[in-house]
């Protein structure tokens, strides 16, 4: 039996792969800072503008629970608040403290500079093209996840 060949390279397999090595170097990075990525996600992005818990999580793919885990944590730490939001009483406002905010800088540097050191493995030109590419497929073509190909997660089990 003669073993079946893609017309083209696995872009599958390429884009998952990569991806997720970047993303357990950035975590392995962040951990050195005692962040994780979604603490720096949500510090990063509360420091942008005023934002309620659950566009942060929005911004950070994150449902409600690990939102709320993520914000106890850095609660705990004292790097953000939950406080009352001025315009909607059942929404809290995420407002990091100052030591939030020198966090979120070391931790963007930290971030920045794991981007950098996999941009330059390649050529300038190799570089500028890829960029340039991911950018016009995550604002384009691959934009939006197909939501009627969702995989369905199982229930969870009892425990007794």
């Amino acid at each position: 039996m003669t073993a079946l060949v893609p017309a083209t390279s696995d872009l599958s397999y390429l884009l998952d792969h990569t991806s997720h090595v970047l993303r357990t170097q950035v975590a392995a990075s962040l951990a050195e800072i005692g962040l994780t990525a979604r603490m720096h996600c949500v510090l990063v992005h509360a420091l942008g503008e005023e934002r309620t818990q659950i566009q942060l999580a929005e911004l950070g793919d994150m449902d409600k629970t690990t939102m709320v885990v993520t914000m106890d944590a850095l609660e705990k730490a004292g790097l953000a608040e939950r406080r009352p939001s001025s315009t909607d009483r059942r929404a809290r406002i995420v407002v990091v403290t100052e030591a939030g905010a020198a966090v979120a800088k070391r931790s963007q540097e930290t971030v920045d500079g794991v981007h950098r050191a996999v941009l330059e493995a390649l050529s300038k030109g190799e570089r500028e093209v890829l960029v340039r590419a991911l950018d016009r497929l995550a604002t384009g073509h691959l934009a939006t996840p197909d939501r009627g190909a969702q995989a369905v997660r199982r229930a969870r089990e009892r425990s007794n």
